[in-house]
């Protein structure tokens, strides 16, 4: 039987990972009145995570959407830690490491032996088997999957995805958490790339092909993207703010799943990567920037 955490009780939140969706989830976290510990693997990264969280919550000052006392009080409810030693007293463990599957099982193995035994376990993989990820622990009924969107503190919707193993208890307590953090949830089942990159991914694989066939150059394709079927930024340039290596790890996780050739990672993305132009995070993408 389960000893998973009632959401109600939930008060510490971990999340693992201070990158851009590490810091944003750490951002949701606090505004919803957690206290959160921030992990990463080393000062630098924790230090990067920080001073993307307080530009985050400045911008929203000057929107207006809460004061500077509300700021300086969600960044006090965020405490920075290398590694995950003081993840002794979470309640809710959020992963949010960089999307690769050996990475993530070694991540919730240490989870599983730090984290007292009402944690929920939670990763905020885009595309990687929870079924999977919960083998790695001893405790797959707490395990679930809670894929928040880029950029977190904007962003509305939370995909919540059951493990094979995991309980009815896990699954409440992930979705009132969405709730009180503000999000809509879209449940999906355990497949790869789940619902959101299932569908996103293969359009912006499409949209490389477009380019290294010459179809069109890179803003044409943008524009018809954008103002023909009227999204807020073209494939191209979402990819680039994605991280086009994320691009290219979803894209293998779904032709390697599902084995239909229609998931091939187009090689012009492959080579970008290679190149290591990976998008906004490095300067270059398929735009510079």
């Amino acid at each position: 039987m389960s000893k998973v955490i009632a959401s109600a009780a939930v008060k510490n939140i971990g999340v693992i990972g201070a990158g851009q969706m590490g810091n944003g989830i750490a951002q949701v976290a606090a505004s919803a009145g957690f206290n959160v510990i921030l992990s990463d693997v080393n000062q630098k990264g924790l230090d990067l995570g920080k001073a993307t969280i307080e530009k985050s919550l400045s911008r929203f000052v000057k929107k207006g959407v809460f004061d500077d006392a509300k700021a300086t009080e969600i960044a006090s409810k965020i405490d920075y830690k290398i590694g995950l030693k003081e993840f002794g007293d979470v309640d809710v463990a959020i992963e949010a490491a960089p999307e690769s599957e050996a990475l993530k099982n070694s991540i919730f193995s240490e989870l599983d032996a730090v984290t007292p035994e009402h944690c929920m376990l939670a990763s905020n993989t885009s595309s990687i088997s929870i079924t999977r990820i919960a083998a790695a622990t001893k405790r797959p009924e707490q395990v679930i999957g809670m894929h928040f969107m880029n950029p977190p503190p904007l962003m509305k919707l939370i995909e919540v995805i059951n493990g094979m193993a995991t309980c009815e208890q896990t699954f409440k307590t992930c979705t009132e958490l969405c709730d009180v953090m503000g999000k809509t949830v879209a449940v999906s089942q355990d497949r790869p790339g789940f619902i959101a990159n299932r569908i996103l991914m293969p359009m912006i694989n499409e949209a490389f092909y477009a380019l290294m066939e010459g179809v069109g150059e890179a803003k044409d394709i943008d524009t018809a993207m954008k103002l023909g079927t009227n999204q807020p930024m073209g494939p191209l340039t979402l990819a680039d703010f994605i991280g086009l290596d994320t691009c290219l790890a979803i894209m293998r996780v779904l032709n390697n799943g599902l084995g239909d050739s229609k998931y091939r990672p187009c090689p012009l993305l492959v080579q970008y990567v290679d190149a290591g132009w990976l998008g906004r995070k490095t300067g270059k993408g398929v735009y510079e920037y």
